[in-house]
């Protein structure tokens, strides 16, 4: 158990397969398990590891099993990361859809936003201390 994050982003999608390839492809998260049946995901894990060696993650499931969570691209998301430029180039190459381009920030952190293909906000910055 002490190789999973003690805490997880979730997300209700339209399609959870689209998502979890481009959450692979475009992000950089790592498919940690997904659990279907045939062609329909009902919950899938991508984890994360930052910059230290700490882990995050992101729980994926259809928006019809996911009860009250917020409706499919209503979410937003912070990841820490070394290399935000290279991050951004690899999702806009993905097709990820630019919010805002790599900049740096007043308090000392560089930072891009972007949105997923079911439209969640997706930012990745340095982590600044």
């Amino acid at each position: 158990m002490s190789d999973v994050p003690s805490v997880w982003a979730s997300l209700a999608c339209t399609d959870p397969r689209v998502m979890i390839r481009f959450l692979v492809e475009a992000f950089g998260f790592t498919e940690r398990v997904v659990y279907a049946d045939g062609q329909t995901v009902h919950h899938a894990e991508l984890t994360w590891t930052g910059p230290s060696g700490q882990a995050g993650g992101v729980m994926l499931g259809p928006a019809a099993e996911c009860g009250e969570m917020p409706p499919p691209g209503s979410g937003a998301i912070h990841v820490v990361t070394d290399d935000p430029d290279g991050r951004f180039a690899a999702a806009v190459a993905a097709g990820a859809t630019v919010v805002h381009e790599p900049t740096d920030v007043d308090y000392g952190s560089r930072i891009c936003e972007l949105r997923d293909p079911e439209g969640n906000l997706w930012s990745f910055g340095t982590w600044y201390e």
